[in-house]
């Protein structure tokens, strides 16, 4: 899990990289293009946030199941270990990346 966390931070910190370099180029900031990319992008992050909090809810109803009696003792019993949550590893890495084509 730390390591898919890791890796989704990393994608945003390069995609952070291309929106800026693209601001230096004026062609490139009035492409069809780009500004397809940018709403591709924008969509993506979107469904990337919805299934996050999807495999949260998840995980906290299995944690919540686990805890209770008779569960928590099966649970136990067969070495079941309650789920990690997915957490972004910082607030700024949540939120989607800002992207604008103006001038």
């Amino acid at each position: 899990m730390k390591e898919l966390m890791s890796t989704e931070a990393s994608l945003k910190a390069g995609l952070g990289n291309i929106y800026a370099l693209a601001e230096n180029y004026p062609q490139l900031k009035a492409s069809d293009t780009m500004h397809n990319l940018q709403e591709e992008l924008s969509t993506t992050e979107n469904k990337v946030a919805f299934a996050r909090q999807a495999y949260n809810d998840q995980v906290l109803a299995y944690n919540n199941i686990q805890q209770k009696f008779p569960a928590a003792l099966i649970a136990t019993s067969l070495g079941h270990q309650p789920a990690e949550l997915y957490e972004a590893e910082s607030e700024e890495s949540k939120k989607a990346v800002k992207v604008s084509f103006s001038s």
